[in-house]
């Protein structure tokens, strides 16, 4: 079997959110935090036993004040048949292996119990990422890894499956947050304790000029007749459940005992081979 590759630096990660606690900006885990709050009064059940994986348990703890925080590190602190609700989030963007992080909530949880993770999609700052990018391959030459690889919406759904779970679903909602700056953005992402925290990353300090350029490819490309940027965050909501046999099932191909055409009112037309 294949070794899972080492995607983030842990050490640095974690020195990362350190340097952020003193005055953090946590409004994406808020936003977060609360998405999944309406979503869980739609579920017709009430859960009793819920376990949350979050690197700040200050934003979900103040929300589920009986829950089991657990960390957001390769091995997840989780009892096995331990839950009815498991929430992941917004840390899958720094997992090396995410569907495994996933199968361990699934573990978790109970039979029918509830798998609920929001995570990063790609189209997060995909806007920083474009400006850095072309700006260093401007200033040197070259390319290095800066902003965690975040996947797409149908990536993240197919994760669900992989792990096990039943009846998948993923959603996503864009976020354009409105900065003074490119530079406002960078700062605010270190508050978030988001800087890179890549393992393959450069281990000296960006350019000033790579910094500098960056900045001007942004304005020019996203500013605003204001003078402001715009970022986008696309948070994708992943929502499975742990199988059970309660659970409605699809039926067997060839199994249907009415047509469609006739329920629907209209001819039925068969198609050349």
């Amino acid at each position: 079997m294949a070794e899972t590759p080492t995607l983030t630096d842990r050490t640095a990660l974690n020195l990362h959110r350190a340097r952020a606690a003193p005055e953090p900006a946590l409004f994406l885990h808020e936003a977060a935090a609360d998405d999944v709050q309406d979503r869980l009064m739609a579920v017709n059940r009430s859960f009793t036993s819920t376990a949350i994986v979050t690197p700040y348990p200050e934003v979900w703890a103040a929300r589920w004040p009986d829950a089991r925080i657990v960390a957001d590190g390769d091995v997840l602190d989780l009892e096995e048949d331990a839950h009815d609700l498991v929430i992941h989030g917004l840390a899958l963007h720094w997992a090396d292996d995410p569907v495994g992080q996933i199968i361990q909530c699934r573990r978790a949880l109970k039979p029918d119990g509830l798998f609920l993770g929001v995570a990063f999609g790609g189209r997060t700052l995909a806007e920083l990422r474009q400006a850095l990018g072309q700006a260093e391959i401007e200033e040197t030459g070259g390319l290095s890894p800066r902003v965690a690889p975040m996947a797409d919406i149908r990536d993240l759904g197919a994760l669900l499956q992989r792990a096990g779970l039943a009846m998948p679903v993923a959603d996503a909602v864009p976020l354009q947050v409105s900065y003074g700056s490119p530079l406002h953005l960078m700062q605010d992402l270190r508050k978030m304790g988001e800087t890179n925290a890549l393992h393959d990353r450069l281990r000296r300090f960006t350019r000033r000029q790579v910094l500098m350029r960056a900045a001007e490819i942004y304005a020019e490309a996203h500013g605003g007749t204001d003078g402001r940027i715009l970022s986008t965050f696309e948070l994708v909501t992943l929502t499975g459940w742990a199988p059970d046999a309660s659970q409605p099932k699809p039926l067997r191909p060839g199994s249907a005992t009415a047509r469609l055409a006739d329920a629907l009112g209209t001819d039925e037309t068969k198609l050349r081979d």
